[in-house]
C-alpha cells in the first residue's frame, strides 16, 4: 500500500505539469516531468536497481530517496481512534545515511542519465498498537508515514559529488575511524561509506596502517554544478 510520504513526493517531484503513475516500457513509473521519469524510493535502493538500470538505457531519471533525520511517533489502539500517545524518535538521520542504501546502488550510480536526488523530511509515523502480539514480534504496526516538512534537498549526479560529503576537516590519508570521527557516524556507516566511494571512484587504497587500509580523495573529480 503507498503510504501518504510516498504520495506527497510523487506530487512535489511531478509538479503541476507532470503526468503521475504512468507505464514506460512496461514499468510503472510514479511520475513524469518535462521527458524526465521520477521514482520516489523510500524502502532500499536493492529493491528498485534492476528497474532504474533498465529505465537508464533510453531515458533520463530522478530517483528520489527520502531520509528522515526526524520523527514524530503517533500510536493509536485502532485506525481513526484517538491518539494514545506521541513522542519523537530518538533515531537521528542524516545525509550521509545515503550511504547505508548506495552500497546496493553501486552497480547504477553513477550514470550519465541519473539524478539521485536525497531529500531530508521529517515525518510523522503512525502506529496501530496489535491487539495479539507476535512472539518477540513489535507491539505495533505502522499504518501510514506522512511529510511534515521538507528540510533539504541534495542532488547527485557523480562521484565528485558523492565525494562533497567527506568532512572538509578530513586529514588524507585516512582510514575509517578517521572518517567515522570526522563525520559524527558509527563506524559501520563509514565502513559502508568508503565502499561506496571507493567503488565509484571518489576515493583509492594508498597503503596499511597495520591492520588499517588508508584512503585518499581521488584528484580532479568532476562534480555537477547543482550538487555543490
Amino acid at each position: 500500500m503507498e503510504s501518504s510520504l510516498h504520495r506527497q513526493l510523487k506530487a512535489l517531484y511531478g509538479g503541476a505539469r507532470g503526468d503521475c503513475e504512468v507505464t514506460v516500457e512496461g514499468f510503472r513509473i510514479d511520475a513524469v516531468s518535462r521527458g524526465r521519469l521520477i521514482e520516489v524510493q523510500r524502502a532500499s535502493l536493492a529493491a528498485i536497481r534492476t528497474k532504474i538500470a533498465a529505465l537508464l538505457a533510453n531515458h533520463p531519471v530522478t530517483l528520489v530517496k527520502p531520509i528522515a533525520v526526524r520523527t514524530l511517533i503517533v500510536r493509536r489502539d485502532v485506525p481513526n481512534g484517538p491518539v494514545v500517545s506521541q513522542r519523537y524518535s530518538p533515531l537521528k538521520r542524516s545525509l550521509f545515511h545515503l550511504f547505508e542504501e548506495l552500497v546496493f546502488f553501486g552497480t547504477v550510480f553513477p550514470h550519465p542519465r541519473l539524478r539521485l536526488e536525497a531529500v531530508l523530511v521529517e515525518q510523522e509515523e503512525r502506529r496501530i498498537s496489535r491487539a495479539r502480539r507476535r512472539f518477540n514480534g513489535p507491539q505495533h504496526r505502522v499504518e501510514d508515514r506522512l511529510l511534515l516538512n521538507v528540510v533539504s534537498r541534495r542532488t547527485f549526479r557523480t562521484a565528485g559529488d558523492l565525494a562533497t560529503l567527506l568532512p572538509a576537516a578530513l586529514a588524507s590519508p585516512f582510514h575509517t575511524r578517521d572518517l567515522a570521527e570526522a563525520a559524527g557516524v558509527p563506524r559501520w556507516l563509514a565502513q559502508k561509506a568508503v565502499y561506496c566511494l571507493r567503488r565509484c571512484g571518489a576515493i583509492d587504497s594508498v597503503g596499511k596502517v597495520k591492520n588499517s587500509v588508508l584512503y585518499a580523495r581521488r584528484a580532479r573529480l568532476g562534480r555537477s554544478r547543482r550538487a555543490a
